[in-house]
């Protein structure tokens, strides 16, 4: 897989207090990545500073390449009395193709409300809304902050399974913010744990069984409250998570083998 983004050492600081410190993450084409942590732990922060939004005082975020991010904010802030279809809403990007406006409804599975005033939209529609306005232009790589915010359980599964479609149809890289430990991890490749740094990377497996998730997250029940991400491949993981080629591969010694599916 290519890389997109990496966040190379990235530190950020304010009023003496460091925001953040040597955050190295690095995202590739066709990858999901989960950046989890407690409230406070430097998320925004870190979505802010990969979409120019905030200079970090040391590092830089690299761009392998030409990199089109679609974003999706947490929330959809509108006048409930402004008259503005979901049509009308997704016109309003900068430089849309509006031929792409019906591509893109259909892609979220919403095109049957394209001319529904975004007032009247549920929590559930309302993010497809979000995510469908971020898949204009054709990103390469979607940054979705909190995706499931405000949706129902079954609307959660939804919309974890129509994110991880669509990265297998365009092959784009995600970056996902969640909160979501229970559902997230089954719709991840890989999970980043910050928390100012990074406490621990890997695999789904490999991160809830890392002593410092269990300090932010809690040890008891933790790994069988989690839908553990399950997947069926012929190689195996070292215990950082990376794949380990077949010459390098010690029974019983260098990781855990997995089969994706």
């Amino acid at each position: 897989m290519k890389p997109l983004i990496t966040f190379d050492d990235i530190g950020i600081e304010f009023d003496g207090r460091a925001l953040l410190s040597h955050i190295q993450i690095k995202i590739h084409e066709g990858e999901i990545v989960t950046l989890i942590g407690p409230n406070g732990s430097g998320k925004s922060t870190l979505i802010r500073i990969l979409l120019g939004l905030q200079i970090p005082t040391s590092g830089e975020v690299v761009y392998h390449g030409k990199t089109r991010i679609g974003y999706m904010p947490q929330k959809l802030h509108i006048d409930p009395t402004l008259p503005l279809s979901v049509t009308d809403f997704l016109s309003l990007v900068r430089k849309v193709d509006k031929h792409q406006i019906p591509e893109v409804l259909a892609k979220v599975g919403i095109e049957k409300l394209a001319k529904k005033q975004v007032h009247f939209l549920s929590g559930g529609e309302t993010q497809r809304v979000l995510l469908a306005r971020a898949l204009l232009n054709r990103p390469n790589l979607l940054v979705l902050d909190e995706p499931v915010q405000g949706v129902d359980v079954n609307g959660q599964v939804e919309l974890y399974n129509l994110i991880s479609s669509i990265r297998d149809e365009l092959q784009c890289g995600v970056l996902m913010v969640s909160h979501d430990l229970h559902l997230v991890m089954a719709k991840t490749d890989t999970v980043v744990c910050i928390n100012q740094h990074v406490c621990c990377s890997g695999t789904p497996q490999h991160v809830t069984g890392h002593p410092a998730y269990q300090a932010l997250f809690g040890i008891p029940g933790a790994a069988e409250s989690i839908a553990i991400y399950s997947h069926h491949h012929d190689h195996v993981h070292d215990e950082n998570g990376e794949v380990l080629a077949a010459d390098d591969i010690v029974p019983h010694k260098h990781g855990t083998s997995c089969q994706h599916s």
